[in-house]
C-alpha cells in the first residue's frame, strides 16, 4: 500500500463543486486547505462584464496571488500533513489561453513560465466535471452577483479546455470524478471513496454513483 497523498488538488470548471469536496475532505483527514483568492481580485466583476478590456489585468493578478501561496507551501512544511487546494496553479494558463489576445498572452506565458518551475508539484488531482446545464445551475444557486450574466459559451470553452488538458496531463496521477448525478454536499459513500483513496495513496477513480 503507498503512502498517503500529501498534496492533493481539487480542480473543475467554476460551480462544480471543488470547495464542498475540500471542506469535506479537509474535515475527514484533518488536512489543511488552500483556496484561491478569488474575490480578492479586483478586475474580475469587471472582467466578466466586459472580457476583452479587463482579462489580461485580470489574468495577472489571478497568476500572480496563486503564485504567492505556492510559495507560501513551498517554504513551509508542505508534506508535514495532508494539504488540500481548490486549484492547480498551471490551470491558470488555460485560462489566459481562452482570454488574451496573442499580445497579452506572449507577455504572460513569459512570466507564467518563471514561476511555474518555482511552485510545487501535487501528488494527486481530483478532476471533478459536471454537464453544462447542472454547472449553470449551481452557480445561479449559490448568488454571487459577479457572476450572475456569466456566459454559458465561456463555461463549456473552459469545461473542453480542462478536459483536453487532463488527458495528456504527465505531472502526476489524475482521478476524474463526473458530479453530474453526484451530490457531494450529501453523497456519503461516493466522499468516503474519496477519503480512502487520498489516505492510501491510489491513483485509480473509485466507483462512485449510483
Amino acid at each position: 500500500m503507498a503512502e498517503t497523498h500529501r498534496y492533493v488538488v481539487v480542480e473543475g470548471v467554476i460551480g462544480v463543486g471543488k470547495t464542498t469536496l475540500v471542506e469535506h475532505l479537509s474535515r475527514a483527514l484533518s488536512a489543511r486547505m488552500v483556496f484561491e483568492e478569488f474575490e480578492q481580485n479586483p478586475f474580475l466583476a469587471s472582467f466578466y462584464q466586459d472580457k476583452e478590456a479587463f482579462a489580461f489585468s485580470t489574468q495577472v493578478f489571478f497568476l500572480m496571488s496563486r503564485f504567492r501561496q505556492q510559495e507560501t507551501l513551498a517554504q513551509g512544511e508542505l508534506f508535514a500533513k495532508t494539504t488540500l487546494s481548490d486549484y492547480l496553479f498551471d490551470k491558470d494558463r488555460l485560462f489566459a489561453l481562452l482570454t488574451l489576445r496573442a499580445d497579452e498572452l506572449s507577455l504572460y506565458e513569459r512570466l507564467f513560465d518563471v514561476l511555474k518551475v518555482q511552485v510545487p508539484r501535487p501528488d494527486l488531482i481530483l478532476y471533478l466535471k459536471a454537464d453544462l446545464d447542472i454547472v449553470l445551475s449551481r452557480i445561479a444557486t449559490r448568488g454571487r452577483s459577479y457572476e450572475a450574466d456569466m456566459d454559458p459559451g465561456y463555461i463549456r470553452a473552459l469545461g473542453e479546455a480542462y478536459d483536453a488538458y487532463f488527458q495528456g496531463y504527465q505531472g502526476c496521477p489524475v482521478v476524474t470524478t463526473d458530479t453530474s448525478r453526484i451530490d457531494l454536499r450529501t453523497d456519503q459513500q461516493a466522499l468516503a471513496r474519496l477519503e480512502e483513496l487520498i489516505r492510501t495513496g491510489g491513483t485509480r477513480a473509485p466507483e462512485l454513483g449510483p
